[in-house]
């Protein structure tokens, strides 16, 4: 957190836009996937420009509520210039936007490792929340190089992400390590 809070505002913003650029040119999405989101915290890479692109072409867009400790997120619609409160963290949460189950999740990793498992804060939220969901959103984390550590040591109860998008690109998780990707990858509904 410490070094992801220093980065300069002109490389921050350089890699926000490196990381927003790879991910509007590598997915390929179906106008009635929902996008959920978050937002950004303590230096994280900042998904809104790329959920703004997204809405405008017609994709849905959320934002994650927290509804109670121990309790799984509740994504809620979400656009840019819509009502909202301030939530856990005081992060804005929409105030009247529907629920709804995302097909997409990006997700803002402190840190994560080589078979894409994802250190969050601690809550546990996002574990608890893609657990109960199936199928399964297509699970994606954005965050900066240098929040990649070797292992983060899963536990049971951990779900890896499918993809970690970072300002050298977009990587492929799985058990063997992360694989480059070179393509677009089509995204359609997973309700």
């Amino acid at each position: 957190l410490a070094q992801r809070m220093a980065i300069a505002p002109s490389l921050r913003s350089a890699w926000n836009a490196r990381i927003t650029e790879a991910l509007l040119d590598a997915l390929v999405l179906d106008r009635s996937v929902v996008v959920a989101a978050y937002w950004p915290f303590k230096g994280e890479f900042d998904p809104r420009f790329a959920l703004r692109v997204w809405r405008d072409a017609g994709v849905h867009t959320a934002l994650p509520v927290v509804v109670g400790k121990a309790m799984p997120l509740q994504f809620r619609i979400w656009w840019p210039g819509m009502r909202t409160s301030p939530g856990v963290y005081g992060l804005p949460i929409p105030d009247e936007g529907a629920i709804v189950r995302p097909d997409v999740v990006l997700m803002p990793p402190v840190g994560f490792d080589a078979i894409g498992y994802r250190l969050g804060y601690g809550g546990g939220y996002y574990d608890r929340t893609l657990a109960a969901l199936s199928p399964q959103p297509l699970k994606i984390g954005v965050a900066f190089e240098l929040s990649r550590i070797e292992t983060i040591r899963p536990r049971p109860h951990d779900i890896p992400m499918d993809y970690v998008v970072t300002q050298q690109g977009i990587w492929h998780a799985g058990p063997s390590g992360m694989t480059l990707v070179a393509g677009r990858i089509a995204v359609e509904p997973r309700r």
